[in-house]
C-alpha cells in the first residue's frame, strides 16, 4: 500500500513538473517583450534575418518584411523608451526613425536590408494603408457632438498658431541678423508646408521656377528644415503628454472638447466595448475594408478636385460618421482595427520611414544654432499659441497643444510620430487637417506672394 502511495506521490511530482515548466514558458512569452514581440519570437525573427542576409539577399515580399520592419522597429522603440528621463519625452518615436537613418548612413545597417526595405516601402505605400486605417478608426470612434465641435473649433488655434510662429521665428531670426527673406522662404516656411510630399516638394519646384534656382539645391535646403521642425514638434510632443500626466485637468487624454461622459481619448468607452468579445473577425475585416474603400474614394477625388486623398477620406469618413452611414458593429470593427494599427504597426512603420526616405547628413546639415533658434522659437510659439488658444475657447489646451505641434510635422509621417510622442493617436484626423489642408494654404500663398510681389 505505501508503496503504491509511493509511486502516485512521485507520479503526481513529475506532473507537476512538467505543467510547472510549461507555465514557465508561457510566463516568458506573456511577460518578457521587445515592444509588442516576445522575447523568444524576438531572437528568432533576429536570427531568420539573419540568416537571410547571410545569403546575401534579403525578399522584400510582405512575409519576410512585416519580421524584418517588427524586428528593427520595435528594437528601436524599445531602445527610445528606456533612454532616462527623455524616454517619457518622445524619445522612442524619435529613435524609431532617425536611428535607423543614421545607421544607414553610416553604414551599420547590412545594404541588403537597406534595399529590401526601402523597395517594400516604396512600392506597397503601406504608410497610406497605416493612415487610413487610423484616421477612419479614430474617426468612428468619436462621439457626433463632439466630432462636430471639434472640427468647427479646431481652426481658429490652428490660425492663431501660424500667425504668431511666423512673426516670432522671423523676429528671432532678424535679432540674430538674418536675411528676412531667408528667415520665411527657408526656415520659417518649410517648417509649416505639410511636409515633403506636399509642402518641401511643391515649395522647391515653385522656388526653382520663381527664383531660378535648381529643384535641387532647393530641396536640399529646404528638406532638413522640415525635419528639424518635426523632430521638435515630437520632442514637443512628448513634453506635453507629462505636462498632462502631471496636470490631468488639462487634458482630455485625446479629447478635444471637455465631455466626459463621450470619451474619444487614447481608451475611449467605444473602444472598450468594441473588445468586448462582441466583436467578430468578419465584422473586423469589414471595418478594415471600410477604410481601405473611403481612402479609394479620396484618390477619385484627388484626380477630379487636387484635394490630397488623405484629406478627401476624412471629410468623407466623418460625412458617413455624421449621416450615421455605418452601423455600430462596423464602427466597431473600425475601431478594433485602429486600436492594431496603433500598437503594431507604428514603430515598424516609423523604422521604414527612417531608413527609405529620411536622409540623415541633410539634418546634420542643417544643425546649425541660428537655424535651430529660429526653428525651436517657431515651433514653440506655435504650439504655445495653440495651447492658450485653445484653453481660452474652452478646449483641452494640452490636446489642442499637440495638434499645433502637427502643423510643423514632417507630412503624415511627421504626425504618425508626433502623435506617437504625445500618446494622442486618435486625433490623427485633427492632425491631418493642421498638416495638409494648413500646410497646401501656406504654400500657395506664399508662392503666390513670392510670384507677384517679391520676384
Amino acid at each position: 500500500m505505501s508503496t503504491t502511495d509511493d509511486s502516485y506521490i512521485v507520479v503526481k511530482d513529475e506532473a507537476s513538473a512538467k505543467v510547472s515548466l510549461k507555465e514557465k514558458w508561457w510566463h516568458i512569452l506573456d511577460t518578457y517583450k521587445v515592444g509588442i514581440i516576445p522575447v523568444p519570437l524576438f531572437l528568432l525573427a533576429g536570427a531568420l534575418i539573419g540568416i537571410d542576409c547571410l545569403n546575401g539577399k534579403l525578399p522584400s515580399d510582405i512575409v519576410v518584411m512585416v519580421a524584418t520592419l517588427a524586428f528593427f522597429g520595435f528594437a528601436c522603440g524599445e531602445f527610445g523608451k528606456r533612454l532616462p528621463i527623455v524616454g517619457k519625452m518622445g524619445a522612442a518615436a524619435i529613435c524609431a526613425t532617425f536611428i535607423p537613418s543614421a545607421m544607414v548612413h553610416y553604414g551599420l545597417l547590412p545594404d541588403t536590408i537597406v534595399q529590401s526595405t526601402t523597395q517594400f516601402y516604396k512600392s506597397t505605400h503601406i504608410l497610406y494603408l497605416y493612415i487610413c486605417c487610423i484616421i477612419v478608426g479614430s474617426i468612428m470612434s468619436m462621439n457626433r457632438q463632439t466630432l462636430i465641435q471639434g472640427f468647427l473649433r479646431i481652426f481658429f488655434p490652428m490660425v492663431c498658431g501660424e500667425v504668431v510662429g511666423m512673426l516670432v521665428g522671423m523676429g528671432v531670426g532678424m535679432a540674430l541678423g538674418m536675411n528676412p527673406f531667408h528667415i520665411f522662404f527657408f526656415l520659417v516656411l518649410p517648417i509649416m508646408a505639410g511636409g515633403v510630399g506636399e509642402g518641401a516638394i511643391p515649395l522647391s519646384m515653385g522656388y526653382a521656377t520663381l527664383l531660378h534656382m535648381e529643384q535641387g539645391v532647393a530641396l536640399g535646403r529646404i528638406l532638413p528644415i522640415v525635419m528639424l521642425g518635426s523632430l521638435t514638434a515630437i520632442i514637443i510632443a512628448g513634453c506635453l503628454n507629462q505636462l498632462g500626466k502631471r496636470y490631468p485637468h488639462l487634458t482630455g487624454e485625446g479629447e478635444l472638447m471637455p465631455n466626459k461622459s463621450n470619451s474619444i481619448g487614447s481608451t475611449p468607452a467605444s473602444l472598450t466595448a468594441s473588445t468586448s468579445g462582441k466583436t467578430d473577425v468578419t465584422t473586423i475585416a469589414t471595418g478594415a475594408l471600410l477604410a481601405v474603400l473611403l481612402y479609394m474614394v479620396g484618390m477619385l477625388g484627388n484626380k477630379l478636385i487636387g484635394l490630397p486623398a488623405p484629406v478627401g477620406m476624412l471629410f468623407v469618413a466623418v460625412l458617413i460618421k455624421l449621416a450615421h452611414g455605418a452601423s455600430p458593429r462596423i464602427q466597431e470593427g473600425s475601431q478594433v482595427v485602429y486600436k492594431f494599427f496603433q500598437t503594431s504597426v507604428t514603430y515598424p512603420i516609423l523604422f521604414a520611414v527612417g531608413v527609405a526616405i529620411t536622409p540623415w547628413q541633410e539634418l546634420v546639415n542643417a544643425f546649425t544654432i541660428s537655424n535651430l533658434l529660429v526653428i525651436v522659437s517657431t515651433v514653440g510659439a506655435l504650439v504655445a499659441t495653440g495651447f492658450f488658444v485653445g484653453k481660452k475657447i474652452g478646449m483641452h489646451p494640452i490636446d489642442v497643444a499637440i495638434v499645433s505641434c502637427c502643423q510643423s510635422g514632417q507630412g503624415g509621417t511627421g504626425d504618425v510620430a508626433i502623435l506617437t510622442s504625445g500618446n494622442r493617436m486618435v486625433l490623427m484626423p485633427f492632425a491631418q487637417i493642421a498638416t495638409r489642408i494648413g500646410g497646401a494654404i501656406n504654400v500657395s500663398l506664399a508662392l503666390l506672394i513670392l510670384g507677384n510681389f517679391l520676384v
